[in-house]
């Protein structure tokens, strides 16, 4: 992927405002304090980072990219964000929803 493309896309993330939690060895990337469901989960421990398959359709819509690039990308903007390296890039949908479920909730 083209490196000025790819900050197109990080430049769209960054503009989504997602407030972090870092929780024990997760950082859940959430659009509310109130959220049930994160968008991406992040594990400090295994460097597996989780997506829901809403924020990935929502990438690969609004820039025409492949699901497996969009899930590619906002990994690498979560290391780039964290500065913390990803190890796996994980889609989330409906039947592993638990995966991004807050843990005070």
């Amino acid at each position: 992927m083209d490196k000025d493309f790819e900050r197109v896309i990080f430049s769209y993330l960054d503009s989504q405002d997602f407030i972090k939690i870092d929780k024990g060895n997760k950082i859940y990337f959430v659009n509310s304090e109130d959220d049930e469901y994160a968008q991406i989960r992040f594990d400090k421990l295994d460097g597996l980072c989780f997506v829901s398959v809403n924020l990935t359709r929502e990438i690969s819509s609004f820039f025409s990219l492949k699901s497996s690039d969009s899930k590619e990308v906002i990994g690498r903007w979560v290391e780039n964000t964290l500065q913390m390296k990803v190890i796996n890039t994980n889609g989330v949908h409906s039947r592993v929803i638990e995966r991004l479920r807050m843990p005070y909730k």
